[in-house]
């Protein structure tokens, strides 16, 4: 197609009018449009939860290594129940599934109490 059969075809005067049918068609989409149910909003206070309840437990995941070197000193005192837990390579990932069992549960507990479900 060269720009003179470009120019040829932009120069006539031929009507442009739309398919039958269109004007119906997108005045039944307006409509649709219309009707529809707003966006759903996003849960922020879920969100702050969730991030208030990881940062909650990040700090109890702290706070037990830290005590959990605390507990060197107490090893004498408690026999060796306490020496196994002060020794990392039992008392550490120890502590690991202690918080994070605790933490599953606490947020199961939470999302329930939030949605209303019940057991």
């Amino acid at each position: 197609m060269t720009t003179d059969d470009l120019d040829r075809i932009l120069a006539s005067e031929e009507p442009l009018v739309p398919s039958s049918g269109f004007a119906a068609s997108t005045m039944g989409r307006v409509r649709e449009a219309a009707t529809a149910p707003p966006p759903l909003p996003f849960p922020w206070r879920r969100f702050l939860l969730g991030l208030l309840a990881t940062l909650a437990l990040s700090g109890l995941g702290g706070w037990t290594t830290v005590r959990l070197h605390a507990v060197e000193a107490l090893g004498a005192a408690f026999g060796s129940v306490s020496a196994a837990l002060a020794d990392a390579h039992l008392g550490l990932p120890l502590a690991g599934a202690v918080v994070a069992l605790a933490g599953t549960y606490l947020l199961v507990r939470l999302t329930l109490g939030f949605t209303g479900a019940s057991r």
